[in-house]
């Protein structure tokens, strides 16, 4: 069944992939309505909306929930653009701005943590790191499910010269690399497991934060860069790195994740519609009399 659904839909995004971009941002907006019609995780969509943003009015509410929408067509076929996408393309589309600081440290030979957000295009700034600076990127990722999709998905991720790694062998892979100059990317605003979560609050929300990037970067002595994305106008992002911790190793417990998790949530703040809302980012929450309480399993 997972190899009938991979050839059924592989036509479609090779489709999509070769279109030119105004072709494919007008079936974003066709697939706006289809998805309109479907209702998909419409209700997760405003909960979370609603319980981050309780002073808005639901009008207000509506209005973030159809233009989050509208984006996540987009994000969706940008994805499957990728598959085809030039060198070119994708540093044209996806920006980087490579300071001053990043280039010292590389010539330093300093390896570097990232930390970002599923904020903006995250499948386009890959791409656009790698491309535009001497780092060997390396994303920490979930593998998905069905193992076709999971070949196609590793083939576009790594076409530009990319390394993934899967969440089990994060530790494996970076003690065997730590002799290179490397850059470890986490998408950290994840859902974290029971027995690796800092609680704070995110978004007027009881938050458990993944830890496992504050962790490595103390044991390696890494420094942790944020990467913000910004999306200047439709079908065009900004990567922006910014220097949040040169010296790790001398932060206190949980500074590093508590300091990404505000510089995320002001992002947020700044424009809500280009994060992934249909998430189920507050599954978890904090024990009660020893029981951690969750509301059902996650799907991204």
């Amino acid at each position: 069944m997972q190899a009938v659904l991979f050839y059924l839909a592989y036509p479609f995004v090779y489709l999509v992939a070769s279109l030119p971009f105004g072709a494919m941002y007008r079936l974003s907006d066709f697939f706006y309505y289809v998805i309109r019609l479907t209702g998909y995780r419409r209700k997760v969509v405003l909960k979370n909306l609603r319980n981050s943003f309780p002073e808005k009015s639901e009008k207000e509410i509506l209005s973030i929930c159809e233009s989050y929408y509208r984006y996540l067509c987009d994000l969706t076929l940008e994805t499957f653009k990728t598959l085809k996408m030039s060198p070119e393309q994708a540093q044209y589309r996806c920006a980087f701005e490579n300071p001053d600081w990043l280039k010292q440290l590389y010539e330093q030979k300093k390896s570097i943590i990232i930390v970002m957000g599923h904020y903006g295009n995250w499948e386009w700034a890959g791409p656009s790191f790698t491309l535009h600076t001497p780092y060997q990127l390396n994303v920490i990722y979930r593998p998905l499910s069905n193992p076709y999709f999971e070949k196609m998905l590793t083939g576009m991720r790594t076409k530009h010269g990319t390394k993934i790694t899967p969440v089990k062998n994060t530790l494996r892979d970076m003690v065997a690399n730590r002799n290179s100059i490397t850059a470890t990317a986490f998408v950290a605003d994840q859902t974290a497991t029971k027995r690796d979560a800092y609680w704070t609050t995110f978004l007027n929300q009881d938050t458990a934060v993944f830890t496992g990037p504050e962790k490595l970067a103390k044991k390696f002595g890494y420094t942790v860069v944020y990467m913000n994305v910004k999306r200047p106008k439709r079908g065009y992002y900004r990567v922006i790195p910014e220097l949040m911790f040169d010296d790790p190793c001398s932060t206190a417990d949980n500074e590093i994740m508590e300091a990404f998790t505000r510089r995320l949530e002001r992002e947020i703040l700044i424009d809500p519609t280009i994060w992934l809302w249909s998430h189920r980012r507050w599954k978890h929450k904090r024990k009660v009399n020893g029981t951690s309480v969750a509301e059902g399993p996650e799907r991204i």
